[in-house]
């Protein structure tokens, strides 16, 4: 099979597009899909390095984030996503990632099939039986920082040439791929700062606020990052403004109660139900969140603002905090009794409506204080009942659309057992 023309100038974009991305999800996935197309891999993984607490020892292993198959991704509805199982491996040498990530070196298999007998790994053909898909070419590369530390490690799956037929990758795709690595490395090390920076806020509202969880928050991000994805599709945004908006959103879904800082421990802690007082109080997180970012400098902050302001707004209006200034500390729109109107519809902007409905989803899913998670028939009967009520109609039918990958990222993020 002839090897690939290289486009080295469409690399040098990539690195400047790529350093763009400010989340880290959104930019593995991004890679992901960008190292397929530069050597016209079929399909593809990406992995991240994970360091786990065993008895007596830490455990390092390679956590599954992403995968792509073209192939079975053209089976699917128009729209639907590619449905994949979460899973790690140990970081050794029985298999390809793992000799990848521990020795730092590119794995090129012509034919997994037919690996060399002296090869220290080996191939289980078990996810091709089950996926109905053939492996045959594999192409695994690490992805190494500045400080020469393991990030994670990227495997394409299947060359193909202008005709569709599979072979193995070239030398040529070897040399282009490592390229392309270092770079993906870079932005990737850069998003990790920015993704640290933003839980350390979080743990801040966590050492507040016992119910704000890494966890809770990842999932809270993720489901809206998903609905918006899906939203935007549907309104046919295109990619490259649909993909921006999606790593903004992401950021700030995490942050929508940030404010919860601001609250006194007698109401943030409190054992039970709030009272009609406390719950006044309680509800000024939303002000307080949206404060933090009065003075826009840039889309993240807007849709911060946004987000930690009217995330908890109702589509028929009995939200709150409503129509209210944060800056100012003052009603923009007030009713007969001065108090600030509620906004309703599509005067909530699209941001706060997304993370309404997923900061509720994952509440009812979740164990509080005054109550036991709610059982899945039950949650879902209440976001349906509550469309058009409480959430936006569309994005409520866009929720059960995607609702398989919404089960997907709350696999994902469990809540840690505790004794």
């Amino acid at each position: 099979m002839e090897a690939h023309t290289i486009n080295y100038e469409h690399i040098f974009q990539l690195e400047r597009v790529l350093n763009k991305i400010q989340d880290f999800d959104i930019l593995l996935e991004r890679i992901l899909l960008e190292a397929r197309k530069i050597v016209r891999a079929d399909a593809g993984s990406i992995y991240v390095r994970e360091i786990g607490v065993g008895k007596e020892e830490s455990i390092e292993k390679l956590a599954i984030k992403y995968s792509q198959n073209d192939t079975l991704s053209a089976k699917l509805a128009e729209g639907e996503t590619l449905i994949y199982s979460f899973f790690s491996i140990p970081i050794d040498k029985k298999t390809i990632s793992g000799y990848c990530a521990l020795t730092h070196r590119l794995v090129n298999i012509p034919d997994m099939y037919n690996i060399e007998k002296d090869a220290p790994y080996s191939f289980n053909p078990e996810y091709d039986i089950i996926s109905n898909y053939k492996t045959i070419s594999t192409l695994t590369i690490p992805l190494i920082d500045s400080d020469d530390q393991l990030i994670g490690v990227i495997q394409v799956i299947n060359s193909r040439n202008d005709a569709g037929e599979t072979g193995p990758f070239s030398t040529s795709d070897e040399a282009v791929i490592s390229h392309f690595a270092t770079a993906a490395a870079t932005a990737l090390q850069r998003a990790h700062s920015t993704r640290i920076m933003v839980l350390r806020t979080i743990k801040m509202s966590e050492l507040r606020d016992p119910k704000e969880t890494g966890v809770h928050v990842n999932r809270v991000a993720s489901y809206s990052a998903e609905i918006y994805d899906r939203w935007a599709y549907l309104h046919k945004i295109p990619a490259v403004q649909r993909e921006k908006v999606k790593d903004i959103l992401k950021i700030a879904a995490m942050l929508h109660d940030v404010g919860k800082v601001a609250i006194p421990d007698a109401v943030l802690k409190k054992p039970g139900r709030l009272n009609d007082e406390e719950f006044r109080i309680m509800q000024r997180h939303t002000v307080y969140g949206a404060s933090l970012f009065g003075n826009l400098h840039s889309p993240l902050d807007e849709i911060s603002r946004d987000v930690a302001l009217t995330h908890h707004e109702n589509w028929d209006g009995t939200g709150y905090p409503g129509w209210f200034d944060p800056v100012a500390g003052k009603p923009i729109k007030t009713g007969e009794n001065g108090n600030p109107l509620g906004k309703k519809g599509e005067e909530i902007p699209l941001a706060g409506r997304i993370v309404a409905l997923a900061d509720v989803f994952d509440a009812l899913c979740s164990r509080r204080v005054y109550k036991e998670p709610w059982g899945e028939p039950e949650v879902l009967n209440e976001i349906k009942k509550m469309r058009g009520i409480k959430f936006d109609p569309e994005l409520t039918d866009i929720f059960f659309d995607i609702y398989p990958s919404i089960k997907r990222i709350q696999a994902l993020y469990q809540e840690e057992e505790t004794a």
